[in-house]
């Protein structure tokens, strides 16, 4: 598989740190985003049919149907450009945008439904208190739920009677990435007063610190259940360099998904989890200098391979609320070093260009040859929530409320 380095003049245009002074860094990125996302909601909404945009490949904005897992991300981006703004615009194109996933909440056939719904549906409710949204978050928990497995405590993340996971022979594949659809799980719980959601939650998140990772606190991708007996079957990768390596968006997901954990069920094991990752991401060596990981930190083509700017923000995003639960400085220092990094012209579009999308390098599935090198909405949607919790720190406010 050939691989592409990023430009060495890209990348020393991190070192140069051109991009806003720090004070301004926020306000800066807001602006150049409502230049770029507002080109995107024209082309997204033009015609008849509000569609979902997902990346930029070749020239044309690429769209997807309402039940494919990252399509919350972009009605998502909708309402943090309203929080960061308060410009109803973002308002009222976020809703449009939302209520087209309105029958996702009955949605059974995969777990990704925290991510389609609470990004969209939660946020609208968060900033708008719009009437239904709770009932959609709380009818979706009720499907989520649907995957849960009671002998092996967690809740199963692909079917397994079709395309390549079928190739794979699994029975009740989990993936790290699951971890974020807990949140949702657990808001249920708040607005319905069914503790059976966030028990779900508590189960799953206890499952994955017993089996999904390495004693260095690496995850793993895949961790195989046999769903009758409870008992682990195998420990694999399907979107990362080898079973036994450690993807760089597993890794982002795993420290966001305990910080949140910690969030909602106070208990301390969650936070030590989130910082012990936290240890492992900065202290590995493949962890490049501007704090953008690469595709996989095992990659034996580093430092020729890609870098995943998705896993960057979700990484800055986690390690903004970890600062604030543990009060520990270094926390922050990383987050506003991949804030600057991704700022700057190596990874940020120049306005009018990349469809639309504000970051560039984000990979989704090497291993398939799926979004390689673009732009991707869930880059931009946590680049947004990272900036938002860097302001909330910075004005002494807790970064996301429970």
């Amino acid at each position: 598989m050939k691989f592409k380095l990023l430009s060495t003049l890209a990348l020393a245009a991190v070192a140069a740190v051109q991009c806003a002074p720090k004070n301004d860094i926020i306000a800066d990125n807001v602006k150049n985003a409502a230049v770029q996302l507002k080109s995107l909601v024209e082309a997204s909404e033009a015609g008849d049919t509000v569609r979902i945009p997902s990346t930029f490949k070749n020239g044309e904005i690429e769209y997807v149907p309402t039940d494919d897992w990252v399509s919350g991300f972009f009605p998502g981006t909708l309402w943090y450009m309203y929080e960061l703004t308060g410009d109803e615009y973002w308002a009222d194109h976020a809703r449009k945008h939302t209520e087209i996933l309105d029958s996702i909440q009955y949605l059974t056939w995969h777990h990704d439904v925290g991510f389609m719904i609470y990004d969209s549906y939660g946020n609208g409710l968060r900033l708008k208190h719009i009437d239904g949204y709770k009932d959609v978050i709380v009818n979706t928990a009720k499907s989520l739920s649907t995957r849960f497995r009671p002998k092996a405590g967690v809740l199963q993340s692909w079917n397994t009677d079709r395309g390549w996971q079928a190739e794979r022979g699994w029975k009740c594949p989990v993936i790290i990435d699951n971890m974020m659809n807990l949140e949702l799980l657990f808001k249920a719980t708040e607005f319905s007063g069914d503790s059976t959601y966030a028990k779900i939650a508590i189960s799953h998140a206890d499952k994955t610190m017993e089996n999904h990772y390495r004693p260095d606190y690496s995850t793993y991708h895949v961790v195989d259940y046999d769903d009758e007996t409870g008992a682990v079957r195998g420990r694999y990768t399907a979107q990362g360099y080898a079973d036994e390596s450690a993807w760089a968006r597993g890794q982002a997901w795993s420290i966001y998904g305990f910080t949140m954990a910690y969030r909602f069920t106070s208990d301390k094991k969650y936070l030590e989890r989130a910082e012990n990752v936290a240890g492992y991401l900065f202290s590995n060596p493949n962890m490049p200098e501007d704090l953008v990981p690469y595709w996989d930190f095992d990659c034996p083509d580093i430092p020729n391979t890609y870098r995943d700017a998705s896993s960057a923000a979700i990484i800055a995003s986690a390690l903004y609320e970890l600062n604030w639960h543990t009060g520990k400085a270094e926390y922050k220092e990383k987050a506003d070093k991949i804030i600057e990094s991704l700022s700057s012209p190596a990874y940020r579009a120049a306005q009018g260009t990349n469809g639309g999308f504000i970051l560039m390098h984000s990979v989704g599935s090497l291993p398939h040859g799926s979004s390689i090198d673009v732009p991707l909405n869930y880059a931009d949607y946590y680049f947004l929530e990272a900036l938002i919790r860097k302001g909330n720190i910075e004005k002494g406010i807790a970064p996301v409320t429970k």
